[in-house]
């Protein structure tokens, strides 16, 4: 089922309350944001219903959240939504949806970092203890935490299409970051807890600093590198450097090449979303593409 098969309104979450958590049926309910996979509605001032949407992966990954993620929460220094309900698949709803806690604040992408100090060490603080080793069972990433080489192909289409629509100055700027990320050797560590989609949407700020992590769809074991992209993408001109003073164990040399590899490809991927949506193609998101640019700003210039 996609969303076109059903809609999802104010009154079927509702009508899903009343029928499975019905302690929660006359909370406050209004509608929150529409993502990639899920869309989620605002429920009284301390929780929010997740919903299946637009993909058929959106099931595997709330039940994913579900499973997971209550143990890893307690352990990590920022907010996140941790699950506190299942709804179990209806006639009146044919997919599983969860409420979880609602984290405030808002999406990077809209505000970002500005305290550069603060911002850098409350992310090196919370990937230093989400990243630690997965046990036996732990779920494989989406194309996220492999090998990097993985995505060559994808890598080229991003670029081709950016520079072909007049987005990327220096291309080959931007090749060679990837080719150095591609040649780095690959992760020979245990495979570590990530969350997998860092981008700014993805984490939240107040006050000019991070506050909580949102969306663990993609969350995964594997190679670290996939994660510490964040640093280029989240933080602002020159605190890297400070992250990865923070960030530990500290990353080696290797590590961090690919990690600017994903950056790379966070980044052009967050400039083709950006410009779709400033030309309200489908699927743009116009706030997208002014971080993606800074970060594809910053990759090439500490390059270089």
């Amino acid at each position: 089922m996609s969303h076109t098969e059903i809609e999802i309104t104010a009154e079927l979450v509702r009508d899903l309350l009343r029928d499975q958590h019905p302690d929660l049926a006359d909370h406050l309910l209004r509608f929150g944001a529409r993502g990639w996979d899920s869309q989620m509605w605002r429920l009284g001032d301390d929780l929010a219903v997740r919903l299946p949407w637009a993909t058929q992966s959106a099931d595997a990954l709330l039940r994913k959240e579900h499973a997971w993620l209550p143990a890893l929460a307690p352990h990590l220094p920022l907010p996140v939504p941790v699950p506190q309900y299942l709804g179990e698949p209806s006639e009146r709803f044919p997919r599983p949806w969860i409420v979880t806690t609602w984290v405030p604040g808002e999406p990077a992408d809209r505000a970002p970092a500005t305290r550069a100090e603060e911002a850098a060490d409350a992310l090196a603080a919370f990937l230093t203890a989400l990243h630690r080793p997965a046990p036996e069972g732990a779920p494989v990433g989406r194309g996220r935490g492999g090998p990097l080489a993985d995505h060559a192909e994808g890598f080229a289409a991003q670029l081709a299409s950016a520079t072909g629509l007049g987005l990327i100055p220096d291309p080959d700027a931007v090749h060679a970051v990837w080719e150095d990320a591609v040649a780095a050797p690959e992760w020979a560590g245990p495979a570590l807890w990530l969350h997998g989609d860092l981008h700014p949407a993805n984490v939240l700020t107040a006050d000019g600093t991070f506050c909580g992590v949102i969306d663990f769809g993609d969350l995964c074991a594997g190679d670290p590198a996939c994660d510490l992209a964040a640093p280029w993408i989240l933080l602002p001109d020159g605190a890297a450097d400070r992250f990865h003073r923070a960030y530990q164990p500290a990353a080696d040399a290797a590590t961090l090449r690919r990690a600017r590899g994903w950056a790379v490809l966070r980044a052009l991927g967050g400039i083709l979303i950006g410009d779709a949506g400033v030309h309200g193609r489908p699927g743009g998101k116009p706030t997208w593409g002014p971080p993606a640019h800074a970060s594809l700003r910053r990759l090439i210039a500490t390059a270089r």
